[in-house]
């Protein structure tokens, strides 16, 4: 039985869509020796390290763990494998169980299939790129790319003391202070606009101008959304599954995302979704609702 992984089209995936990955590896990965490891170019977004076949070939995975959009492979050899999907990254997983009750997305294209993990469980699992923008390394101790990342979003430093103390004084937007991974890790695009919605929370405001109260409704705003769209697999722009093969569906409950011109979901609003651009990112927020 096979089943497809990640795949996104024109955007990086958020926390969401990478901890869904995370989720699917797991039981194939955890624990699991990697008996064979197949390298079919020698490079993704960068170059993959000289020995990162010998090195992973017959290592154990002791744990399958998220630092913000990165997916960590703790090795029985005092390394980590680490990958990030980039914009189209993708697994599938042959031999694992049946997906369940879920449109699946159609098969990755087989010239794509760029790194070959197999299992003492019988377990391949795939990495297709079509766009290479993704990446895998060996890292020991520590790693810059990881040491600069922000707080997890839905972890017990993440509060609104804390987003109080990032924002003072700043003059940029929640939206674009949220966006950067140093402040705080793994959101993207999509939940900082809908999270700012439902905080009633304008993404143009000066950041160091938002009160206490203000700081906790966004805060558990950005906690809810997305604790439901992991729930519900991530969001499915273009090709994007789970790697149970399952469409992510959380794209049906955005409130504000790819909305423009749509009148606000509110019942008490007589708004219109609007779209500016910030920082290069497009920015949807209803006017009415969020100030």
């Amino acid at each position: 039985m096979r089943a497809s992984g990640l795949a996104l089209g024109e955007r990086m995936p958020e926390l969401p869509e990478v901890e869904t990955v995370r989720l699917g590896l797991e039981p194939v990965l955890a624990g699991r020796r990697l008996t064979r490891v197949e390298a079919r170019r020698p490079d993704l977004r960068f170059p993959l390290p000289v020995d990162f076949v010998q090195r992973l070939t017959g290592a154990r995975v002791l744990s399958l763990s998220r630092r913000g959009k990165y997916l960590l492979a703790a090795l029985d050899r005092d390394a980590t494998l680490l990958i990030h999907l980039g914009m189209t990254g993708r697994f599938e997983i042959e031999g694992a169980a049946a997906p369940g009750a879920f449109a699946l997305a159609a098969p990755a294209d087989p010239k794509h299939a760029h790194i070959l993990f197999e299992t003492d469980e019988a377990a391949r699992i795939t990495f297709y790129d079509p766009r290479r923008f993704g990446f895998m390394d060996i890292v020991d101790g520590g790693d810059d790319r990881l040491a600069g990342l922000g707080p997890e979003p839905l972890g017990p430093e993440f509060n609104a003391a804390f987003l109080g103390e990032a924002f003072a004084g700043r003059r940029q937007s929640p939206k674009t202070l949220l966006l950067d991974q140093r402040i705080v890790a793994g959101l993207g695009n999509i939940y900082v606009c809908e999270a700012l919605y439902r905080a009633h929370v304008s993404p143009l405001r000066p950041a160091g101008g938002l009160k206490r109260r203000e700081l906790e409704r966004l805060v558990s705003a950005i906690v809810e959304v997305l604790r439901e769209a992991i729930v519900q697999g991530g969001s499915t722009l273009r090709d994007f599954a789970a790697a149970d093969g399952a469409l992510g569906y959380f794209q049906h409950s955005f409130q504000v995302y790819d909305r423009e011109g749509d009148p606000c979901s509110s019942p008490v609003c007589r708004g219109v979704i609007v779209r500016t651009v910030q920082a290069g990112r497009s920015t949807f927020h209803c006017p009415l609702c969020q100030r």
